[in-house]
């Protein structure tokens, strides 16, 4: 199942908003209404593949801060690959524990097909990832949007 159901579930019983003054959704609407072009991605759609709906939100929430538009979220390998079977992605950001495995795999899949990604993780280096994926881009949990522009700028420095 995609997230877009169970969002839809969570959005609804979950009060929006922050506190008085500081609106994440009034926020988000002014960038969109004066974007900051020197710091926009000119990605069409990203792949989020995170196991935790919050964790998840939250990545939307900042990739759409940082200039990206079309996002699309799974929670399992399964979906993910179901994903790309359909869907033509510029990007992918991969959650590395998913809690019924890694995502190593996975990512090794998309070094084959030549869709570019990063990995998300609480794990602060990739020095015990396999050898072959310590030089992907890390982006560390918890991160703020000054961290997901810094990551993006590695995984596209000509771009971001």
């Amino acid at each position: 199942m995609v997230y877009s159901e169970k969002v839809a579930e969570f959005t609804d019983s979950v009060p929006c908003g922050a506190p008085e003054g500081n609106d994440v959704g009034e926020t988000a609407g002014a960038l969109r209404q004066a974007p900051d072009e020197g710091h926009r991605i000119m990605t069409i759609r990203v792949l989020v593949l995170e196991d935790s709906l919050i964790i998840a939100m939250e990545a939307e929430d900042i990739l759409r801060l940082a200039g990206v538009e079309s996002i699309d979220i799974v929670g399992s390998v399964e979906q993910a690959r179901a994903a790309i079977a359909v869907e033509t992605y510029d990007f992918a950001l991969l959650d590395v524990n998913l809690g019924e495995g890694m995502s190593f795999g996975f990512a090794r899949h998309l070094l084959d097909i030549g869709i570019p990604f990063g990995f998300v993780s609480g794990y602060s280096d990739t020095g015990d990832f396999p050898p072959d994926l310590q030089h992907i881009p890390l982006l560390v949990k918890p991160f703020d949007e000054m961290a997901m522009r810094e990551f993006l700028q590695r995984l596209f420095p000509a771009v971001a």
